[in-house]
């Protein structure tokens, strides 16, 4: 094996603890001291926009650059692992999720719209892995740019310009809608893509529609 060969096959199998991981388990880590800070602003969870609300600005900012970083390093460094691909988007759901919880707990956005979204997120991620033996349904375009307009919707209802700046409000509030409608979309066109793609699974293993085998649990 040249030397060249035995970088590729090193890279290859790139472990569990690389920078992209650790940058991913990081993000994990943020997720309850963001929510500590929210909960410490809020007092009977009615928010004060003092301090610790910025710091949870903050925490949230630096976990979504590390979504960024831990992404571009993965691919330019050839270290893209199969616990990096589980734990990854658990950890981009679990801060946005928390985020939307605690926004609805603090009365700042509607409960409707956090259900919409974390249906659609944890219902696709569900529906990813029941046809994963099939194949992979990849990310498409519009999936990344409900992520950026979520996010995007997500911290303008964090930042704490309320008081001073009541329009800031409706702002957010029009930059979520926005982000509950491409959900919806790119939901719809997910499940689409599983049912096509479990189709043609089916067509190549030259099995009918309704003629599976019982011959384990995963073909209930």
């Amino acid at each position: 094996m040249t030397s060249t060969d035995a970088t590729a096959a090193g890279q290859g199998r790139a472990g569990v603890w690389n920078l992209p991981n650790v940058l991913t388990m990081i993000r994990i880590a943020l997720v309850p001291f963001f929510v500590w800070f929210l909960v410490a602003d809020a007092p009977g969870l009615h928010s004060t926009s003092g301090p610790w609300r910025w710091a949870a600005v903050a925490a949230f900012a630096v976990a979504i650059y590390t979504d960024k970083l831990d992404g571009d390093i993965a691919r330019s460094r050839n270290l893209v692992t199969d616990f990096g691909k589980i734990a990854d988007p658990i950890a981009d759901k679990l801060l946005t999720g928390s985020a939307l919880v605690m926004l609805s707990l603090l009365g700042e956005l509607p409960w409707w719209a956090t259900l919409v979204i974390l249906v659609r997120e944890w219902g696709i991620t569900a529906l990813r892995f029941f046809v994963i033996r099939y194949g992979v349904i990849p990310a498409s375009r519009g999936g990344k740019l409900k992520t950026v307009v979520q996010t995007a919707a997500i911290f303008l209802y964090l930042l704490p310009f309320g008081a001073f700046a009541p329009w800031m409000s409706w702002v957010a509030f029009a930059v979520m809608m926005a982000a509950v409608a491409i959900t919806l979309w790119t939901g719809v066109e997910y499940v689409v893509e599983a049912l096509r793609l479990r189709a043609k699974g089916r067509r190549q293993a030259g099995t009918a529609p309704g003629q599976e085998t019982a011959t384990g649990p995963d073909q209930a």
